[in-house]
């Protein structure tokens, strides 16, 4: 059964998709950008969009009572390979060892978005 994660804080876009889905023991986070709550990308520097990025995630996560600590998987998405050495260092601020399984993408979105991000977290036991 799935179950929609929201919340008030989660960002909302009125494109087709859930911000995520709770599957079992998984919560699936759908690609997370440099948007505003309603959605509406902020066009920043890398460093700030890729910040937004995490920090959305984090967001969605706490809708679902979880943190980044219960990240399994990140797909990164670099808009070029320029950025993946400033990617790599606030990685290291969002996460932590053992750090999640992980695929970074590069040159791969157009000019409006310089970074997206998705993650696969796990509920714990209870």
């Amino acid at each position: 059964m799935k179950k929609v994660i929201t919340g008030k804080n989660v960002p909302q876009s009125d494109l087709p998709f859930s911000p995520a889905l709770q599957v079992g023991e998984l919560v699936f986070v759908s690609g997370q950008a440099s948007v505003d709550e309603n959605g509406a990308i902020v066009q920043d520097t890398f460093e700030g969009e890729c910040r937004r990025s995490f920090e959305n995630v984090q967001k969605v996560l706490a809708g679902a009572g979880l943190t980044m600590e219960d990240v399994v998987q990140v797909r990164n998405y670099v808009g070029k390979q320029e950025y993946l050495k400033v990617f790599n260092e606030i990685y290291k601020e969002y996460f932590s060892p053992p750090y999640p399984a992980r695929t970074t993408i590069m040159n791969c979105l157009g000019t409006l978005l310089k970074f997206e991000v998705e993650v696969i977290a796990m509920k714990r036991p209870e």
